[in-house]
């Protein structure tokens, strides 16, 4: 819990550009997550017997093994890039764009177009080195900004440092577009690009250094395969806090708000379900048969929760709509996240039908509760299917799959990941309020009523769907 607070204590900091962030801790070193490949190799050591014959020599230690590339892994992880952000531009653009109303619609793809482009750009000037690089036990130094120091033999694992930047970059922008799904219709498009910029900055690139870079909850031994804390419920939380901070549509239950076409979102669903093979595939790092497991967890979790979906549909509301099997595939993706790498293809089925009953919940029953126009539900797909996916993950990690790294408690792992679940939706939340109300009072964050009604496309963009 100390942890946590202190996690809180330095969005102070991050707001305002204290220097202390690029520092290194005094406690406890972190492990450096990329390596150099050594130009040379360090000679043998012999030596010389004096004695005649009987004497008999100590052999010489080894020298240490020099890391490689390995061309199998890095051919896996180009794919993979190419298909996570596959995931964005086309696929949430699409699944999105579907679900909104016409005279939204390239508005609401701007949003992940955008976001490429934005996310690119910061991600390569600062995020990467705020994430990845040695620094504290919260957030990493300055010492890689602009990917400085990476060259082409630079080395992440067996692939180049510069294949895992863009790879890593991919999760961030999808991040950053899911969270235009709780603000879709509504939100100032200048407004949007101000917030995703900051946010990157000061929201994602820390926690991502908190799980996967040397931060305090990869230390303190955390499960998250793909994201499910990085991605998925950071993005969640955000968006339902940009939604509160929103205010609801015009209209909101008095005016029809249908779909303007499912055959969008069903072509941005298949996307993003072919795309997650890189998501969480590629996670694994390597041509090899933990991504191939992964691989298989993923299909399987997302099949079962789209049947799981459907099924409590069914029950629910006396049919099963085309848009709850999309959406229960999309959960059964999310849930799988965090445990793909970890877990048998027994323990990804019932993680799916779970997913898919728990999502579904998400954004019928918990979301009338909150009362939050959560337009294209962000916060139920995937803040609770994340949160879902990372509770199970402590439940259905199997030494079938992990060996010795297995984790020896359940109990105990099932700490970790709660700690990892709170520490992630207050950091996230906090963060989200502060940052966009700082832009709500110098430029705005909501169109007028008149720019609602007319359409973000014609008010935001000048152009429309014919």
């Amino acid at each position: 819990m100390k942890k946590m607070l202190l996690a809180l204590s330095l969005s102070g900091a991050l707001l305002g550009g204290s220097a202390a962030w690029a520092e290194n801790a005094a406690s406890a070193p972190i492990a450096e997550t990329t390596t150099v490949a050594a130009t040379t190799t360090p000679a043998p050591v012999t030596g010389t017997v004096e004695a005649p014959s009987t004497a008999s020599t100590e052999a010489a230690p080894a020298p240490a093994a020099t890391p490689k590339m390995d061309s199998g892994d890095t051919a896996w992880i180009l794919i993979s890039t190419a298909l996570v952000l596959l995931m964005t531009i086309p696929g949430l653009a699409l699944f999105y764009g579907g679900m909104v109303r016409k005279k939204n619609v390239l508005s609401t793809m701007a949003h992940s177009f955008v976001a490429a482009a934005i996310v690119s750009l910061v991600w390569v000037v600062i995020g990467y080195t705020l994430a990845f690089s040695p620094g504290n036990a919260f957030v990493g130094g300055l010492d890689k900004i602009m990917l400085s120091g990476i060259t082409t033999t630079a080395l992440s694992g067996t692939i180049p440092e510069i294949l895992f930047v863009i790879f890593q970059m991919t999760f961030a922008i999808i991040t950053v577009a899911i969270i235009s799904g709780s603000v879709a219709e509504r939100m100032k498009f200048g407004a949007f690009v101000a917030f995703i910029t900051i946010w990157v900055i000061v929201v994602y690139a820390p926690i991502t250094h908190w799980v996967w870079g040397g931060g305090w909850l990869g230390s303190d031994g955390a499960l998250d395969f793909a994201g499910g804390t990085v991605v998925h419920i950071n993005s969640g939380v955000a968006g339902l806090v940009a939604a509160y901070m929103l205010g609801k549509r015009i209209g909101l239950g008095k005016e029809s708000m249908a779909p303007h076409n499912l055959a969008l979102t069903v072509i941005g669903a298949s996307l993003l379900w072919v795309g997650w093979f890189g998501f969480n595939g590629g996670s694994a790092l390597a041509a090899n048969g933990a991504a191939g497991y992964a691989l298989v967890t993923t299909q399987v979790a997302a099949a079962s929760a789209a049947l799981s979906w459907g099924l409590v549909e069914k029950v629910v509301r006396g049919k099963t709509s085309l848009l709850g099997l999309l959406s229960g595939a999309v959960a059964g993706l999310v849930v799988i996240t965090p445990a793909a790498g970890f877990v048998t293809v027994s323990g990804a089925l019932i993680m799916g039908l779970i997913g898919g009953a728990v999502c579904f919940w998400g954004i019928s029953g918990l979301k009338r509760m909150l009362k939050a126009d959560d337009s294209l539900d962000a916060f139920g797909l995937h803040a609770v299917g994340g949160i879902a996916g990372a509770i199970l993950t402590a439940v259905f990690a199997s030494p079938f799959i992990m060996g010795d790294k297995a984790p020896a408690s359940v109990v105990h792992q099932l700490w970790i990941q709660i700690e990892g679940v709170l520490a992630t939706i207050a950091y996230s939340a906090v963060l989200t309020f502060i940052i966009l109300k700082v832009i709500d009072v110098i430029i705005g964050i909501r169109v007028t009523s008149d720019d609602e009604r007319m359409g973000l496309d014609l008010s935001q963009h000048g152009e429309r769907i014919e």
